[in-house]
């Protein structure tokens, strides 16, 4: 396969750059390549040195690699920094009919573009970064439709745990997803982007919604986006980018919007979740490796098998990442905690995206709005998504994350993570325990 877009970060590249080196050889294609460092960025003090080592050195060896071969970096600051997922859309370098890889398993977030992108290994970055093409299987096909309405505080995310509890953490394993359904397209880019991005937390190599009229207002007019007689060449092509009535899908799943309510994961895997109002299952119909590793979540988590998940202390909320780290989901925040103020035993992180959504957030006075509430507003990167950096939940501690995972130790050594939507995630941080945002909506 030809790559229209690699995006490169701190993580995943020193050691591809390092195996060009060695070889003699220098990047294909510059200009096809953007960068941009996230996940051991701090989100506090972004002017100072960063004080862990190995970060400081690998954001240092990012922007170094990237001057050495004439690639775009947008380094901490710039106007143009931000998770490199988050980046790509906003710049308009995410485009419908791409190929676009990433040394990042969220990369399935630009599939809400009708694009084909996944996430590549170490060796694959540098196979792309000296060809620019990249060997893969062809994988199998699922559509995963979602019709009705949705009902009022469900969000894009609740779809996503909602489909992955459904279907299981390996369910859309060797799969590419198309999603499909009249709730699915009346989703806003962003939301489609939270839908896209948790497709590999199924097992599917990436997720992708066919591109319509809400994905060609959202590209044009962005930087990098075609222009003029071009623009109007190019979207008559993106126009046929859809699959043929009467295709034939390895795999099919139908769902009802109704069905689906604000979810919260009780476990260490983004399958095991529930709706809001639901308890923990107790277990009873589990045998074998099932059961033993149910129990052993539980135990991690310090839960019972049938709980309710409602009124369940929570010590830290975190807002923000590839999943849920964009300009609505502050907004969906900031009109929720308007007015109300945080619980006194939560400690809550606002983590814009991008600097574009921190300005944005700015401009929109939705900073005035946390900070009334109690809350303060940091600095864009990865943050609490991942144990690299320095926002870490301590051990034992309890998370609402709005982020991908809640593996254990994937926010810090021995911490507790639920993952959930913006809205859950804001309804918690006004009460201190697990609560139903539509009881506060």
């Amino acid at each position: 396969m030809y790559i229209d877009r690699h995006f490169i970060h701190e993580v995943t590249s020193p050691v591809a750059f390092l195996g060009l080196k060695n070889r003699g050889l220098k990047v294909f294609r510059p200009d096809q390549t953007t960068a941009t460092p996230d996940h051991n960025v701090p989100t506090i003090d972004q002017e100072l040195s960063i004080k862990d080592e190995l970060s400081r050195k690998q954001v240092d060896m990012l922007k170094s690699n990237c001057e050495t071969h004439g690639i775009t970096h947008h380094g901490l600051g710039s106007e143009g920094h931000g998770v490199v997922h988050i980046i790509g859309p906003e710049m308009g370098l995410t485009q419908p009919g791409m190929t676009i890889v990433c040394g990042d398993s969220h990369t399935s977030t630009h599939g809400a573009f009708g694009a084909i992108a996944f996430g590549i290994g170490t060796s694959e970055v540098e196979m792309v970064l000296a060809s620019q093409c990249i060997m893969q299987p062809k994988p199998k096909k699922m559509r995963v439709t979602v019709d009705g309405e949705l009902s009022k505080g469900v969000t894009s995310k609740d779809i996503a745990l909602y489909i992955i509890s459904q279907i299981s953490t390996s369910g859309g394993t060797g799969h590419f997803i198309e999603y499909a359904g009249s709730a699915i397209t009346s989703l806003s880019m962003e939301a489609r982007m939270t839908l896209c991005n948790l497709s590999i937390e199924c097992g599917a190599r990436g997720g992708m919604i066919a591109p319509d009229e809400t994905t060609f207002e959202y590209v044009k007019g962005r930087e990098f986006a075609p222009k003029g007689e071009e623009w109007d060449k190019t979207l008559a092509y993106w126009k046929t980018l859809k699959s043929d009535d009467g295709a034939k899908f390895d795999t099919e799943y139908h769902f009802d919007a109704a069905d689906i309510e604000p979810m919260i994961t009780y476990g260490t895997n983004p399958g095991m979740g529930i709706g809001i109002t639901q308890s923990i299952p107790t277990g009873s119909e589990m045998e074998g490796t099932d059961k033993t590793t149910f129990l052993k979540s539980l135990k991690y988590m310090d839960y019972q098998p049938g709980d309710a998940m409602t009124g369940k202390k929570v010590d830290y909320v975190f807002l923000g990442s590839c999943t849920n780290g964009r300009i609505e989901d502050f907004r969906a925040f900031a009109e929720f905690v308007k007015g109300k103020k945080k619980a006194d035993n939560v400690n809550v992180w606002l983590v814009p995206g991008s600097q574009a959504v921190e300005k944005q957030i700015l401009a929109e006075g939705l900073d005035q709005i946390f900070e009334d509430a109690g809350m303060a507003l940091r600095q864009p990167g990865c943050s609490a998504c991942l144990a690299m950096n320095d926002d870490k939940i301590p051990e034992g501690k309890y998370a609402v994350s709005t982020s991908n995972r809640n593996f254990e130790g994937r926010q810090g050594p021995g911490a507790r993570t639920m993952l959930a939507s913006p809205l859950t995630a804001a309804a918690v941080a006004v009460t201190g325990v697990i609560t139903d945002p539509r009881e506060l909506m």
